[in-house]
């Protein structure tokens, strides 16, 4: 069997097609153990045996305490991949272990009245368990999902029991999505959750920016293309733990100058999405520069991810 590094392992159960370019994975302890409970929005960071680290939302049955499921999207390296699914498509095989940690979640389902789910391709997967909790506790809900082919679009035979609940679109037959019907009239009791690739969460944020802020839930899988720092100074951080203090000029980010201190600081993907490496701020104003936040996360300024995100003011004192 293939090993990986990391502090826990699980092995590749099950390796199944779910659509044109994706996998899933049927993950469990190596001694068929319980593992971690997560909630819908939840993720894993696998470590694949090239060490690499790569972030995957759940999308099984949350009430299945020994497995995990995980869909993995083959994108070519060309065009923003960074090979983790090619290996996991190519040369991952059932019985082969990965390291993984979590489950870690920064797309949690909040309580409505209403939930419109919007995906767009592999977007699917942290949508699939919401749509079976917001199914279990009975509340009003709608998927309008979307795909470039009906061919790559996974797990359409498990969204078909619900009927006309679930809206399938694929592009190469109807166009893009019609983001302003789904959306456009959905009253405030309704919270939208949406997850795909950068145009398709730019255009929900356009068609529902007549809404209040947090009635939109945003998930990425790749980081938002952001302008410039703040600031191009030096900021000085304090490590709150020990006092130790850092100066932050603009060739370093947060976390590799706090290492260079000694700070221990878990990280993953170090891209801004994947919300492993969260530091509380005790003091100073982050510049936020990440893809996890939402907007009223943000003004908080209570923390930050120090792998993208730097300082607005002289000073920052972090939980480190």
């Amino acid at each position: 069997m293939a090993g990986t590094g990391g502090t826990d392992r699980l092995v590749v159960r099950a390796k199944d097609r779910v659509a044109d370019g994706v996998v899933a994975l049927t993950l469990a302890r190596p001694d068929g153990g319980r593992l971690p409970d997560w909630a819908p929005g939840a993720h894993v960071d696998l470590t694949l045996a090239s060490g690499a680290t790569r972030q995957y939302s759940l999308c099984g049955d949350r009430w299945d305490a020994h497995t995990y499921r995980v869909a993995v999207l083959r994108e070519a390296v060309d065009v923003g991949g960074r090979g983790g699914s090619a290996y996991v498509h190519d040369e991952l095989a059932v019985g082969d272990t990965v390291g993984f940690g979590g489950p870690r979640n920064h797309f949690p389902m909040v309580p409505a009245a209403r939930y419109l789910f919007v995906a767009g391709g592999i977007g699917i997967t942290p949508l699939l368990p919401m749509v079976g909790q917001a199914e279990l506790v009975d509340a009003d809900w709608a998927l309008l999902y979307g795909g470039r082919s009906r061919d790559s679009m996974a797990f359409r035979d498990e969204l078909a029991r619900f009927g006309d609940r679930v809206r399938l679109h694929p592009q190469d037959e109807a166009g893009l999505l019609p983001l302003a019907s789904f959306v456009g009239e959905a009253d405030e009791g309704t919270v939208v959750y949406c997850c795909g690739p950068g145009p398709l969460l730019g255009a929900i944020e356009d068609a529902t920016a007549h809404r209040p802020p947090h009635l939109l839930r945003t998930e990425r899988f790749t980081d938002a293309e952001l302008g410039a720092p703040v600031r191009d100074e030096p900021f000085v951080v304090e490590l709150a733990r020990t006092g130790v203090t850092v100066t932050v000029g603009p060739e370093l980010s947060v976390l590799e100058a706090a290492r260079r201190v000694g700070a221990t600081a878990l990280s993953s993907c170090e891209q801004g999405t994947c919300g492993t490496c969260e530091t509380a701020v005790l003091a100073g104003v982050p510049d936020h520069r990440d893809s996890v936040l939402a907007d009223h996360e943000r003004a908080a300024g209570d923390c930050l991810f120090p792998c993208v995100s730097r300082s607005c003011t002289d000073r920052l004192v972090l939980d480190l």
